[in-house]
């Protein structure tokens, strides 16, 4: 299990497969500040309230510049029916293998009825148009959670 990126640090670089099948590197999203969230699994009912609440709240985060990202270790058709049945318009980004998580500080031991498994922890992480890490939820409460977002997109970009 890896340690949770600190704030200040540079975001760790990745690349993975979109909703859409284009590929997703964050070195090309410079200049411009990104919401990487991390959740356990589609249509769920924790993460879809997550993701209709980002999808809700498109033009506020556009507004402020932001790149919306949701990343799990389901695969791009599962991706795709989660966005289709929900309307989401943003990507998911597939993370299989869960590199991209682990290299977060995401991927965690986690425990649910009992039993103790290896999974993604529901975190939220707002990189800066520089590529550095702005602010880090390692625990997140999805109710009202996308107001937090973009209170901190508002400081981070002035707006």
């Amino acid at each position: 299990m890896t340690n949770w990126v600190q704030v200040g640090n540079d975001a760790p670089e990745f690349s993975l497969q979109a909703t859409d099948g284009s590929t997703v590197q964050l070195s090309k999203l410079k200049g411009q500040p990104v919401v990487l969230y991390f959740y356990p699994k589609d249509d769920t009912p924790g993460c879809t309230i997550e993701a209709c609440a980002f999808r809700d709240r498109k033009s506020e985060l556009a507004d402020l510049g932001a790149v919306v990202l949701g990343v799990s270790p389901d695969d791009i058709a599962s991706h795709g029916a989660f966005t289709e049945k929900f309307d989401l318009n943003f990507p998911l980004l597939a993370d299989t293998d869960h590199k991209v998580a682990e290299a977060y500080g995401a991927w965690r031991e986690r425990t649910r009825d009992g039993k103790t498994f290896m999974g993604i922890q529901r975190s939220t992480f707002v990189i800066d148009a520089t590529g550095k890490l702005a602010n880090v939820w390692e625990t997140v409460n999805v109710e009202g959670h996308d107001a937090e977002v973009i209170a901190a997109l508002q400081k981070i970009t002035g707006n």
